[in-house]
């Protein structure tokens, strides 16, 4: 006897149909899963025997054979509960439906024949209509994210015997519960006017947000570059539907997205601590697993106190900022996880921290301050376009300045200098100053012989290498931008420099 059910295996934040046959012969009790299952996969027999007493079924008494198509491809993770113990009881009598290509089920099972939720339901979702699948039955926690596919019908199941129902049934299978209301707009108690001062640093802020380019913020503790910081998702230009759905993607896979979330209007912000690894930064593990900077697509990556991580964690940034992409390789599988995000970093000027404070003194000889400083390799320095030092802010200032621009006036400069590149670039990765490319960048980004005067002089002065002068025109088009300007010129190119001279 054989039954025959589909599912899907996740490979990266792609998903695979998988093509699961049940046979069950006469012979000596026993129940096989063949075709690369990892451990929990093989778990799942204690999994489904048990879902399926407690649902009130029979528990064939035969050997059972559990066959996962294609055979060169690792299952993982315990989506396959369902399915299987579906197979099962088609082919013991409950389920009569012997055979549903039309539809993609997924979930974990409990003991007692309850469903619970599983990770990556939107890949999953989004293999199926790629695959001409046109239903999916997967768990109500899981739902909201696989309604956000257009041209898939999504139905639920909260309990094994309602699962038979469904595919019993299909047209009486459960529908899902009413989508979250629609996301407003970025709504934060995180608000520029907060900061008071650092009118240097919360330019850079602006440029940053303006043209998606990398920014390091270099001062003494206490002088506000974490506050600075966490305010730049509220200038940001909210997710499109495109880029929404690849980050939400990403957050199925790891695990990390909430029941029931609707489409993501706000940016991530990631912001590890420095005694990651490089594994939780960039992804892998045995089953690669995503990490912080694809956690972070999309949105911003903050790393602060960031000569403290380990040289050799910062080192594995080098080729994700350049290629918005991770490729994490394994003796089993090969994963891609995308990692377009916006680097802003956080540092002490020298290792005790007051170098520049005229209200303390600072401890560190010349060698410890060279040291703290060498601990950011040269090449991964030329991929940050912006560093300024935020000085420590005098208590006056504090406590009788004046509040400054807020959020939402930095905000609205930020969205119409996306709006020039959008129109210059079109839509899509490359879509910013900091990472177009073609002759479209070309043309918008040449120097008038003023500029190219300036920026060639100081090239020469400051050691440039020509990654850092391609930045530098990048920064300059984004000034431009800010400036409503459609030519780059000297002084535009003078700010860009300015942003290089801390390097």
């Amino acid at each position: 006897m054989l039954a025959c059910l589909r599912s899907a295996s996740l490979v990266g934040i792609d998903a695979v149909p998988v093509q699961i046959e049940i046979d069950v012969s006469f012979g000596l009790p026993s129940f096989t899963v063949i075709g690369l299952p990892d451990t929990t996969v093989r778990e799942s027999r204690d999994r489904v025997r048990a879902a399926i007493r407690n649902s009130g079924f029979d528990f064939p008494a035969h050997r059972i054979t559990v066959n996962l198509a294609p055979a060169d491809v690792r299952k993982a993770g315990s989506s396959f509960d369902l399915p299987i113990a579906l197979g099962l009881l088609a082919v013991t009598g409950p389920l009569t439906r012997r055979d549903s290509p039309d539809t993609i089920v997924l979930g974990e099972l409990s003991l007692d024949g309850a469903i619970n939720g599983i990770r990556g339901a939107l890949p999953v979702a989004l293999a199926a209509r790629h695959h001409g699948v046109r239903r999916v039955l997967l768990p109500p926690q899981n739902a909201a994210e696989a309604e956000l596919v257009d041209g898939i019908e999504v139905r639920i199941a909260r309990s094994l015997t309602e699962a038979v129902d469904a595919l019993n049934n299909p047209d009486h299978a459960a529908l899902p519960p009413p989508p979250p209301a629609p996301p407003c707009l970025w709504e934060s108690d995180l608000d520029l006017k907060d900061i008071r001062g650092q009118a240097f640093a919360r330019r850079a802020l602006e440029v940053a947000a303006a043209g998606g380019h990398n920014l390091l913020l270099i001062g003494p503790p206490g002088s506000g570059k974490t506050m600075i910081a966490r305010r730049l998702p509220g200038i940001l230009p909210p997710l499109t539907r495109e880029e929404a759905l690849e980050t939400m993607a990403v957050h199925s896979v790891a695990g990390t997205l909430s029941p029931g979330t609707g489409v993501l209007a706000e940016r991530p912000f990631r912001a590890p601590h420095h005694t990651s690894s490089s594994i939780a930064l960039v992804g892998g593990g045995s089953g690669p697993r995503p990490g912080e900077i694809s956690l972070a697509h999309n949105g911003v990556l903050f790393l602060d106190e960031l000569p403290e991580f380990p040289r050799r964690v910062l080192e594995v940034l080098r080729q994700p900022l350049e290629d918005a992409r991770v490729t994490v390789a394994r003796a089993t599988r090969t994963a891609t996880f995308p990692s377009r995000f916006l680097l802003i970093a956080a540092m002490n000027p020298c290792p005790c921290g007051v170098r520049g404070d005229d209200r303390r003194r600072c401890e560190c000889t010349p060698l410890d301050v060279d040291r703290y400083g060498q601990r950011l390799s040269g090449p991964l320095r030329d991929r940050i376009d912006l560093v300024v030092e935020v000085p420590a802010v005098p208590v006056s200032a504090i406590s009788d300045g004046a509040d400054g621009e807020a959020t939402a006036v930095v905000r609205s400069r930020v969205l119409a200098a996306r709006d020039r590149q959008l129109t210059r670039y079109g839509r899509g990765s490359t879509s910013t100053n900091a990472r177009a490319r073609g002759r479209a960048f070309v043309e918008a980004s040449a120097l008038d012989e003023a500029g190219r005067s300036v920026l060639r002089a100081a090239a020469e002065r400051l050691g440039l290498s020509a990654r850092a002068y391609e930045r530098t025109v990048r920064v300059a088009r984004t000034v431009a931008d800010l400036a409503g300007s459609a030519h780059v010129c000297v002084e535009h190119v003078a700010e860009a420099l300015q942003y290089r001279m801390r390097q």
